[in-house]
Order: structure tokens, then C-alpha cells, then sequence
């Protein structure tokens, strides 16, 4: 099954639970349902792209710095897609381009990516954390309309940046969350109705101090969003080293991932 991926930078359980009302209001109607899920550690951004697209915590994965510039050591989701001959495309902040396709990233010719070679063959990868949110939903959809990939992965940065910048308990934090939900509220219901199975999570939370990277729970907390006929909507503890071998078994390609069979039909 064609899947999206969203990962919402920075976003902390609580306000995704208090602030994303369409998301809640797809999964009253029926559509899906909300998980809650501990980030690995330490809770920062290059870590956890890595161990949501490789099933790999930090330590084993050895990216456990936002400053570890190098390609993955270790089998991604766009791997798995490209061996079992799927299409696979992102949206992404540029960590992601390093990990997968080429690092150190250069912006004329990584920026836009179109490589049937590549793990991820067709991108749009930003370099700046206030690119806005709706202009990668905007990329995103663009990939998605002109080369129908099996896999694609959406990681919008603007919660995350009025996190650092202004912290948890905000009014900015919150708005930015709200204003994420508003755009997945454009496009989700025609991904739905298009077969895709879609997942919206984040890689860690924030906290008061503007920061994240530690143990506090609303640095680790972090929401698991499901939508889409192949989920069970059943009560489930889910890992966020299961979300790697999840989506493949999505995408029905062989890997050898550990999965969280209890958020799947």
C-alpha cells in the first residue's frame, strides 16, 4: 500500500492532543486514531530522523548528535522501497538528504533531487528551519502529484522553530502546531481517499527551556497520528523503533525490522 509519512518536527504530545482538532475530529469520524509513543534518546532532531527511518536508537545507529554529517550506516525505508523496486520521494529538512542520498549537502545540487538511483529519488530538501510549513506540505503534494511514489515522507520544521524560539508553554508553540493541522487538513482527506496509509508523528517534544535533547516527558512524548484501512484502531503501545519496519510492512516490502503488529489489521 502507498504510504505517507509525516513527521511534525519538535511536536509534544500534549499539544498535539490539545491543539490538532482536525486530526481529532478524522478519528472521531472513524478514520483513524492517536497513539502516544516515548522518543528514543537523546531527544534531538538527526537522531531520531534516523531511528523513525531505520529502526536503529542513536547509540547503535551512532548518529547521536545533530552534527554527525554523514550518510546512515543502516538500512532506511527508502532502502527496503528501493530494492523491492517502489518509488520513493521527500519533502524533507536537508539532515535528511545527508543521511540517505549525499552528505555533506549542497544546496544547488541536492536542493532538488531527481535520481532514479538514489535511495530517495525525487526531493525537495530546505536548508533554513523557517521555511515555511506550507511551502514544504506544497512540495510535498508536488512530488506526490507528478511521480505517484510509493513512499513519501513530509517533515515540515516551523513547530519545532517556534519551540527553540520561543518554547513549550507559548502561544507561538501551540499556533505552530494548529497551523500544521490545518494544512494536513488540506490534503489528508484526498490522500485518504487516493488508498494511501498516512502516519503524522513527530521525532521528540520541547520544553520551557527552548530546547530539547533529555529525559523530561514533554521532551519525549510525542504523538503517533494512524489514517488509513490497514490500521486496526485498537489500543497499542507502539516504539518509535517500530515505526521503520511498520511502514515497510505497509508497503508490503521485505525487511527485517521489528514491527508494531497491534496498531495493523
Amino acid at each position: 500500500m502507498k504510504t505517507v509519512l509525516v513527521i511534525l518536527d519538535g511536536l509534544n504530545y500534549q499539544v498535539a492532543y490539545d491543539a490538532m482538532g482536525y486530526l481529532h475530529a478524522e478519528c472521531a469520524a472513524g478514520h483513524g486514531c492517536l497513539y502516544s509513543l516515548e522518543c528514543e534518546l537523546p531527544s534531538l532532531s538527526r537522531p531520531l530522523y534516523e531511528c523513525i527511518l531505520t529502526g536503529m536508537p542513536p547509540v547503535e545507529s551512532g548518529v547521536v548528535h545533530n552534527n554527525v554529517v554523514r550518510l546512515s550506516r543502516h538500512r532506511s525505508i527508502f532502502h527496503y522501497a528501493r530494492a523491492a523496486g517502489l518509488t520513493t520521494a521527500a519533502a524533507a529538512y536537508h539532515w535528511v538528504s545527508e543521511l540517505y542520498n549525499r552528505a555533506p549537502f549542497d544546496a544547488a545540487r541536492d536542493r532538488h533531487t531527481l535520481d532514479p538511483e538514489a535511495a530517495i529519488q525525487y526531493g525537495h530538501f530546505y536548508h533554513a528551519d523557517h521555511y515555511p510549513d506550507s511551502h514544504v506540505f506544497e512540495d510535498a503534494e508536488s512530488l506526490r502529484l507528478r511521480y505517484q511514489p510509493d513512499f513519501l515522507l513530509i517533515h515540515p520544521m516551523n513547530i519545532d522553530d517556534a519551540g527553540h524560539r520561543f518554547g513549550l508553554s507559548t502561544p507561538q508553540y501551540r499556533n505552530a502546531a494548529r497551523t500544521a493541522d490545518g494544512l494536513l487538513s488540506l490534503y489528508l482527506p484526498e490522500w485518504l481517499a487516493g488508498g494511501y496509509q498516512v502516519l503524522v508523528t513527530a521525532d521528540h517534544g520541547m520544553n520551557d527551556d527552548r530546547s530539547h535533547g533529555g529525559i523530561l516527558p514533554e521532551e519525549r512524548q510525542v504523538p503517533l497520528f494512524v489514517f488509513g484501512e490497514a490500521f486496526s484502531q485498537s489500543p497499542a503501545a507502539v516504539r518509535q523503533t517500530e515505526l521503520c519496519g511498520t511502514v515497510c510492512s505497509l508497503l508490503g516490502v521485505e525487511h527485517d525490522k521489528p514491527v508494531c503488529g497491534g496498531i495493523l489489521k
